[in-house]
Parts: structure tokens; sequence; C-alpha cells
């Protein structure tokens, strides 16, 4: 079940943003000045194959996968985003729905009705 991590950072000149986990998955929400939601990012199946769908008000969606930036025999290096296939909203909305019942109503409401309406 998601929960909000209280103490997160926050950097200057990017909006506030709040932070929720579970084993699952990580959201993130960027807010705007006016404590409307500019973004988010939804980090999934983080134990086999991570990936991530995001949202941001003037871009639109992506769907990423999570390279870890391991190489056998070589340092660890930091995760990028690289551009993955097909996203399972229907799945992945669902499962969300199900796991955000604990967290703000209007964020679990807001994140759901975007992966439902995710294109392709």
């Amino acid at each position: 079940m998601l929960f909000e991590i209280k103490a997160v950072k926050q950097y200057d000149n990017e909006g506030y943003r709040r932070w929720f986990t579970d084993d699952y998955f990580d959201l993130i929400i960027w807010y705007n000045d006016d404590d409307s939601v500019s973004g988010f990012q939804l980090c999934y199946d983080k134990q086999d194959s991570e990936r991530s769908v995001t949202w941001v008000s003037k871009k639109g969606f992506s769907h990423n996968k999570i390279d870890a930036g391991e190489t056998p025999g070589h340092a660890k290096m930091s995760p990028i985003l690289v551009p993955d296939g097909a996203f399972d909203k229907d799945s992945i909305a669902d499962k969300f729905k199900a796991e955000s019942k604990e967290i703000d109503k209007e964020i679990s409401a807001f994140v759901y009705s975007k992966l439902l309406i995710y294109p392709g």
C-alpha cells in the first residue's frame, strides 16, 4: 500500500513535490505555484523490470524503462530513463487504484484518471 514520504528534498525553481512509495510503485507529484499539479512520474515493477510513466502538463506522456546503470565488471553508474515499448495502462491503472487507497484521494483520482487516458 502506498504511503507518503514526508521529508522530500525540494529544489529551488522546480515547484513543490511529493513522493509516495511501496514495494511496487514510486509516485512523484510536481506542483505549480498555484498548487495545481504540473506533472507526475509513476515508477512501477521496481523489483523486476522497473519502468515509468510520466505525465507533464505542457508535454504530455512518456513511457520509459529505467536502466539501473549496472554493467557486470564495471562501477555502477547513475540510473537513466530509456524509451520503452507498450504501456499496459489498464493493468497498471488497476493496480495503482488498489495500492493508492491510503493516500490523498485527490492525488490518487488524478493519477488514475491520467493513466486511463494514456495514448495507445
